[in-house]
This record gives C-alpha cells, structure tokens and sequence, in this order.
C-alpha cells in the first residue's frame, strides 16, 4: 500500500538523517492520503517505532535506511497519537511534535514584516502553553535566510534533526511545539545558515531567562503571573511631571555594591535580587534618594562589560536570580517609595558566537555595511536601525521591560553614537546618509518611535538619553521635531565643573567659567546632572580623590561640591560610593569599600548627602523649577577673585532658597550678598557643619538681610562664608 501512497524518495530522508531538510513537516507527522493516513517519523537510534493512535489502534512503521520510519492507518486526521520506540531492550515514549498545528498565524507575519508587533515577546521565543489539548512549549524565531532551524537542548540530546522547525515563508519565523516540555529546560537554536554551514547554536534573541555565565543557553521562563503590590505606585508615578519633581538618582552596579563572604569566592559572592532589595532599597530610601538607576540587568557574558554588551536583551541577568526575583526586587521598591530605571544598551551588541552576530549565517540584526555595520571602539556590532523587523525587536524590548518588570524608566547608553554616522571614525570609515550628511535618520526614527510609544502607554515614565553632543532637541517631543526622550545626562556640566574641583583653590580665580557656563544652555533641555561610573574608572579615580589637597581639604571639598550640584538646575545623579568618599577607584570585581564608614569624614559626607536630599525634596524651589529658566536666578556669578557664587532658586508659591558657595580654604566673613527680600534668612543647610566633619564656621543658623539694595537685589546681607563650603538660606517668615 505505501508504494501506492508516493513514498518519500531517499534524497528527502537523506536531507532529514543528515539535519538539511528545510521544510520537515511537509514529510514528518501524519499526511492525509487515499484511504486514510500516513505517519512519518525520525528517531535517530531506533530499531522499532510504533504510532499509538487515540481509540487504541496501534500502527507499526517500517523502517526504510537509517532512523527513518513510516506507516499507514485508515484513520483520516485530525487524530492524537504517541509514538514508542525500542532499542535494545530501552523503550521510550512521546507525543510527536509534527503532529501539532502551527501556533502562529498570517496576523504574526504581516505584523512583524511591518515592524508593528508590539507585543512581539508573547509570540517569540519560548512559551509553556496547552496546545491541542497537551501541555508542551512552543518555540518561535526569526532566522529569514535560513535553510533549517531546529531546537535543541538536554531533551533531545542536542541533536538538530530531532526537532526542526517549521519555516513561515511570509515572515522568516520558525516555530515548532515540543509536548511534554516545562519551565526551566536549557535549549538553544541549531541553524542551517544561507550558504548551507551550520551556525554556532545561538541563544534565544527573545528569550527571558538565561543560564548562569559562563554557560550561554536559554531557559525556558516560568510565566505563571506575578502578584505585584505597586499599585499604589503606578498611581501616584502617572500624575507626577517628573520635571517639576525632586529627582535624586543613586547609580548602582548590582555585582559589586555589596558582596557576601565566600570561601569559594574570594571577593565574595554576589548578592541576589531578594538580597538587594532587602539592603538595598532600604539604604537608597534612608538616604533620600528618589530613584535607584541599575547598570544593565539584561543578560550578559562578561562582568568586565558592566551589562553595556548584552546578548539576552529580554532576559534579567541570572548573577543574582531568577526573572520573577527581579520583579520582586521592583515591586519592593515601588512599595518603599523608590523608582527603578534601567540602563538600556540598543546601540550595539557584542559578537559573541551564540549571540545576534551573523544569526542566520550572514547579517541579519547588524547593518551588512560594516561602515555602519561595525563599531571600532567597542569591536561591537551595530543594529540595523533601518531594517522594520529589527527596530521592531529593540522598540518591543523597551516596552516590555516597563510592562513586564513594570519599571519607571529606560536611561539609554550611547546614543551619540547611534545618532552620528561618523562617530568616532574617521574619512573614509564611514558612510553617508542619502543627503551626503552623518546624520543616521534611521536611528533617528527609531529612537522617536521608542519614546513616543514609552510616554504613550505608561504614564509617569521616563525615556533618559546619555548624549554626549550638542544635537538639538533631544528632550523636546516629537511632534515639535525632538527625539522625544524626557531627559538627556547633562555631560558638559559634569566635565567643566569637574575639572575645576580637581584645580588648586589657589588657581581657581582663573577657571570660574567653567562653573558658570553650564547656565548658558541650562535650560535647552531637561537636564540631568550626572557624577556617573564613567568618571570613576579607567583611571580616573574615585569623586573625593580628585579634590586637591590633604584629607580635610578633599572632603570640604566634597561636601561643597556635592552642595553646589544640588543646589544647581537639573535633576541629580550620584554613583554608588561617592556618597560616602569611596577613596579606591571603582572595580566591577569587588564590593564598595564600607568599612571607611567608621571614619568620621566618611560618615559625615554620607550624612550630608542624606541632608541634602532631605532639603532637596522639602524644598520645591529647590527642583520645582529645574528645567525652566525662571527657577534660577544669579545673585553674583563674577566674584571669580574670591572663587565665591551665589544664586537664589524660585518655583511658583515655594519659599525662595539662596545659595553661596566659597571654593576657597579661605573664609568670607563679612561677606556682602544680595536678597530678595529683608528679614531673617534661616541657614538651613552648612556643609561646614561640624556634623559633617567641618570647621564649625557659619551664621548661627541665619542672617538678617537689610533693606539695603545690593546690585538688582532690595535687601543684602553680610554673611560668614566658611571655607571650602556652601550655605542654603531660605526667609523666615516667623
């Protein structure tokens, strides 16, 4: 009867046996034929194989050459059946995957083709799932070029011919629904790449959870809902303008904050996510920090990168956990009143072999053009911005880190770098955009896309860009022609004002723009002030060691620098360790240097930051106003003589806050300054405080101003200036 049934011709099985079929479903499984129903199988290894077909009716299929096996029913489908197999005295049993309807439909293609699947991760990768009634995994990826995928992991011993996906001609996807799978499987994808070689097994592009470095497979993610308690949060986060809030970030590096002894470890071990936030967020939350910033959590191959080279884009990293630990380390957050943002990496990716990089065996997520292609200065490669399916992959990763870990905001890495055709590169090395010009439209529109679709469905969120360039608008909205993030890292600040603290005091007079400038172009865009890792590695040193001077000095130092950034326009963001005067440069390779805390500079300066954001949040004129010029206001920015400035802060129905700072060792006493206003001016803040290990110098905690104009102001004041230190006044109106 089979030969009747226009047997498989032996090229076909032989593609099967060797892995280089491309298309195994249109053989394997059950084919209606004339008369009933034909079931083809390959079990490598098998010497008998038998279809157990629902209603007790079992089918022996003969073998024709190696692992190859066939037989006939008069059963018309659909029907369910199990195939057993025997080798030398083993049997084993299995539903067969070829049996099962493909899950993904005409709407997955058409949708991806476009670049608009948006929910893009509940379709692809790996899914627990019942599927025609028998619980399994369904797999799905995109390899267009292609000429065979196959799963592969411990279940079928790793073998590509076991389970060979299904090509979905319109889109490039490849899927197949393996019964009898569960949460928690290792699994990789072995792919026949377009010139016929079989590509190194790639991990999941799509996949949420990955095994422990140095291994690189996917896990199959345990999806059961989570029971968040943040609601609350939400609420409040959705009807916050979060530039007319305080904003004090605390910058950490999840492997090194905090260590635990290990004998196997000799820095120590990492923390896990349950751990963080039980340390943690209780220790951000007392210093008043508003928002924790994680360098990347997406999964990752090499500590030395700090997250900034990830491969698993949808995966939390498994140094401190599990998926579902991350979500409890944010649901812990939002409940003791802290943000979660995320450093977000979309401008390249490392090469790794099981990673992006040549995915099905040429260029698929990078650019072909290594012009546009390649990055010289991280030997990375660089999206495809331009191509819909891949801008599609990085939009949808976005939003599923605010859906799925429900995060407050995305601060992403590099975007200078995404925006310049020719950035860091030299004539020749690059490739112009259709206008002759460097700009990349591409990333461009990808870049708007990102953070319309961020404000769109999650109110209260914030898209952050490090941008390092002078590119117009990059916090306006697009519709008025920005690239729509809400806040950009202010790094001209960040570098003029560091290079004047690392100046002797003596030389100071002569550097005083380089505190001034910054408010030139303060409020064409909304800022954040950043002292971030990148100014405490690579030799840098640590934030207290670049203050000059003997340890008094460096301190008082400190302290007034740290004053003079909080007290300036633009939100906040510190560092881990700079809080407290890390005097070691930072290293991803072991933890922050916590016992310094029981030296009194030490514990003085992490006194005065959590004062400083205590007075920062009390004190709306002190953020209410950051991002708008009316909120600032000079009181004297020329005494470069006296290396000494003044301001005032303002926000609508807020007490005015001024503001003096002396960065000399020289104390001002008798010091003339302007104020808006006679009457008592409360010292509310003096970073020479004994307290926080000053001289003790200061006003005796307030001034009287006079109704005496000085310069555009009514009233004036003589004020002790202390050394090296910086005051906050605010009007009494007792």
């Amino acid at each position: 009867m089979t030969n009747a049934l226009q047997r498989v011709d032996d090229a076909e099985i032989a593609a099967l046996a060797s892995g280089r079929h491309g298309d195994p479903f249109a053989v394997l499984g059950p084919h209606a034929v004339p008369g009933g129903t034909i079931i083809r199988a390959l079990v490598p290894g098998a010497s008998n194989v038998t279809a157990l077909i629902e209603g007790g009716e079992t089918i022996d299929l003969s073998p024709r050459g190696d692992d190859f096996f066939e037989g006939v029913t008069e059963k018309t489908p659909p029907f369910a059946y199990r195939l057993r197999a025997e080798k030398a005295g083993d049997v084993w049993e299995w539903d067969d995957p070829y049996r099962f309807g493909p899950l993904l439909g005409p709407l997955d293609d058409h949708l991806l083709v476009e670049g608009a699947h948006l929910k893009l991760y509940e379709r692809l990768g790996a899914h627990v799932l019942t599927h025609e009634g028998v619980e399994g995994v369904h797999f799905s990826v995109w390899a267009p070029q292609a000429q065979r995928v196959s799963v592969v992991g411990d279940f079928n011993l790793w073998d590509g011919r076991r389970h060979a996906m299904r090509k979905r001609v319109d889109s490039g996807l490849w899927e197949i629904f393996v019964p009898g799978l569960a949460a928690g499987v290792f699994y990789k994808y072995e792919i026949l790449g377009v010139h016929g070689e079989i590509v190194p097994l790639k991990a999941d592009p799509f996949g949420q959870h990955s095994q422990l470095r140095p291994l690189t497979a996917s896990l199959v993610p345990d999806e059961k809902p989570f029971a968040w308690g943040d609601a609350d949060w939400l609420e409040r986060r959705a009807r916050t303008d979060a530039r007319r809030a305080p904003m004090a970030i605390y910058e950490v590096h999840l492997g090194s904050w905090r260590r635990e002894y290990d004998p196997d470890e000799p820095d120590g071990r990492f923390l896990s996510y349950d751990e963080l936030a039980e340390t943690l967020i209780p220790y951000a939350k007392n210093l008043g920090f508003t928002h924790l910033e994680l360098m990347p959590v997406s999964e990752h191959p090499l500590d030395a990168s700090w997250g900034y080279q990830p491969i698993g884009l949808y995966a939390p990293t498994s140094r401190f956990g599990d998926p579902d630990g991350f979500r409890r380390f944010v649901d812990r957050a939002h409940r003791e009143g802290l943000g979660v943002i995320l450093d977000w990496v979309p401008a390249h990716f490392p090469v790794d072999a099981h990673g992006l990089a040549w995915f099905d065996g040429a260029a698929l997520y990078e650019h072909p053009d290594p012009r546009r292609g390649f990055h010289p200065d991280w030997n990375t490669a660089i999206y495809d911005f331009g191509r819909r399916e891949v801008a599609n992959f990085l939009t949808v990763n976005a939003l599923f880190w605010f859906e799925q870990f429900h995060i407050d905001g995305l601060r992403v890495d590099a975007v200078a770098s995404m925006l310049y055709l020719d950035y860091s590169r030299k004539a020749g090395e690059w490739l112009p955009n259709e206008r002759g010009g460097n700009e990349n439209f591409d990333a461009v529109a990808f870049l708007q896309r990102v953070n319309t679709l961020v404000y769109e469905r999650y109110p209260g969120a914030m898209m952050i860009a490090e941008e390092s360039t002078a590119w117009p608008g990059v916090s306006q909205p697009v519709y008025a022609g920005g690239l729509g993030f809400g806040f950009k890292w202010n790094m001209g600040w960040m570098n003029d004002t560091l290079r004047y603290v690392s100046k002797d005091p003596v030389h100071r007079r002569w550097s005083h723009q380089w505190l001034t400038f910054g408010l030139l172009y303060a409020f064409s865009e909304n800022f954040i002030l950043p002292i971030s890792h990148d100014e405490v590695v690579h030799g840098k040193g640590p934030l207290i060691g670049k203050m000059p001077g003997d340890e008094w000095r460096r301190f008082a130092n400190g302290r007034a620098y740290l004053a003079f950034m909080w007290a300036h326009p633009g939100k906040k963001l510190l560092f881990m360790g700079q809080e407290f005067g890390q005097t070691s440069e930072w290293s991803e390779k072991r933890a922050l240097d916590w016992h310094l805390l029981q030296y009194a500079p030490h514990k003085g300066l992490s006194r005065l930051v959590g004062d400083l954001n205590q007075v920062y949040r009390a004190h709306p004129a002190l953020h209410g106003r950051d991002c708008e010029g009316e909120g600032f206001e000079w009181i004297d920015a020329d005494d470069a003589e006296n290396s000494v400035l003044s301001w005032v802060r303002r926000s609508p129905g807020a007490p005015t806050v001024a503001f003096v700072v002396n960065f000399t060792p020289v104390p001002r006493g008798d010091y003339l300054i302007g104020l808006p206003q006679a009457g008592r001016w409360k010292e509310i803040l003096n970073t020479d405080s004994e307290i926080y290990g000053g001289s003790g110098q200061g006003n005796l905690g307030g001034v009287l101003a006079e109704p005496k104009p000085f310069k555009q102001y009514p009233a004036s004041a003589r004020i002790n200036a202390p050394p090296l230190a910086a005051l906050m006044l605010i009007l009494d109106p007792a």
